[in-house]
């Protein structure tokens, strides 16, 4: 029997379904140079453009979403599954698994993108609130990473968490989702160090201020004038689309990539940077100086790629 289950295997790794793998719940052949890719927070804005972009280039993607028109819509773009997936909801993530182990297609990359803001001062913030951005920024990552890993590890897959240079800077009306953000860059790191001798990448793609729905969620959910709603004057987040593709699957992917529309954000988020360097460094009992600094700075540019991908 051994060497008759042998020979079917060697006769089909032969025959044209070669590069299929046959889903054990299905009975169905799926396709296995397809890679597959879970993206949270689909139905709109940096999620949705990701969604799309990934699609066309030929990446199978499952979106998450939370409302049946949103479902609708991501369902009738070609090389898209829409998947109901709210991500402070364990039911409905360990649901999410159960449809993509399903599917026998395996999952080649996570992108926890799903995220929301709240625009108010830290003090003017309820607890209900507060609670929700934390659910959301950065339970959401972890409840979805966690569920998902064991398929992720299994492909040697890349796993992505859409932060912002708000995980680097800290404004007087954007305070807790600075604080959430500024969680998902330890989250990044520690998953990093924890995944990397499973053969799995994990990068952080910080966005600064691009066209998206976020400000206008806040500033329904707050039902109070922001000032945020209305971000049409930025541009489409096509750029943090490319950064995540090649976060995924680039040859040789960053552990963060800054998107940014103009050299303006570019210098707040890394002068915030320096800035909290040089107040680590000061008055401490063992202060570094400046050229000392400058010899570590030039230390851990010496594999750095200044260019964008």
């Amino acid at each position: 029997m051994r060497l008759i289950l042998i020979a079917l295997a060697t006769a089909l790794a032969a025959a044209p379904l070669a590069g299929y793998a046959q889903s054990t719940q299905t009975g169905e052949p799926k396709a296995r140079d397809q890679k597959a890719v879970l993206v949270t927070g689909a139905s709109t804005g940096i999620g949705r453009n990701i969604t799309e972009s990934l699609a066309a280039k030929g990446y199978f993607v499952y979106a998450g979403a939370r409302k049946q028109a949103d479902l609708d819509a991501l369902n009738a773009i070609e090389n898209v599954q829409a998947i109901r997936l709210d991500v402070t909801r364990q039911d409905e993530i360990d649901a999410a698994v159960a449809t993509v182990k399903k599917a026998g297609r395996g999952l080649d990359g996570l992108v926890n993108n799903a995220g929301i803001a709240t625009i108010a001062p830290i003090t003017d913030t309820s607890e209900k609130e507060f609670d929700l951005v934390m659910q959301v920024n950065a339970y959401g990552p972890y409840r979805v990473t966690r569920a998902f890993a064991p398929l992720i590890i299994e492909q040697k897959g890349r796993i992505t968490t859409i932060g912002s240079i708000s995980g680097i800077l800290a404004s007087e009306k954007l305070g807790v989702y600075a604080m959430s953000k500024h969680a998902v860059e330890a989250f990044g790191d520690a998953l990093a160090a924890q995944m990397e001798p499973l053969g799995v990448q994990v990068s952080i793609v910080e966005p600064g201020n691009f066209d998206s729905e976020i400000g206008r969620n806040a500033t329904q959910r707050s039902g109070k004038e922001t000032g945020f709603a209305d971000r049409s004057q930025y541009e489409k987040p096509d750029a943090v689309a490319v950064a995540v593709e090649h976060a995924l699957f680039g040859e040789k992917p960053k552990r963060r990539y800054m998107v940014v529309p103009n050299q303006q954000e570019a210098e707040w988020t890394i002068r915030k940077q320096i800035e909290q360097l040089v107040q680590l460094n000061e008055g401490q009992s063992y202060t570094y100086d400046r050229a000392t600094l400058v010899k570590m700075l030039d230390d851990a540019m010496v594999n750095a790629r200044p260019k964008s991908p």
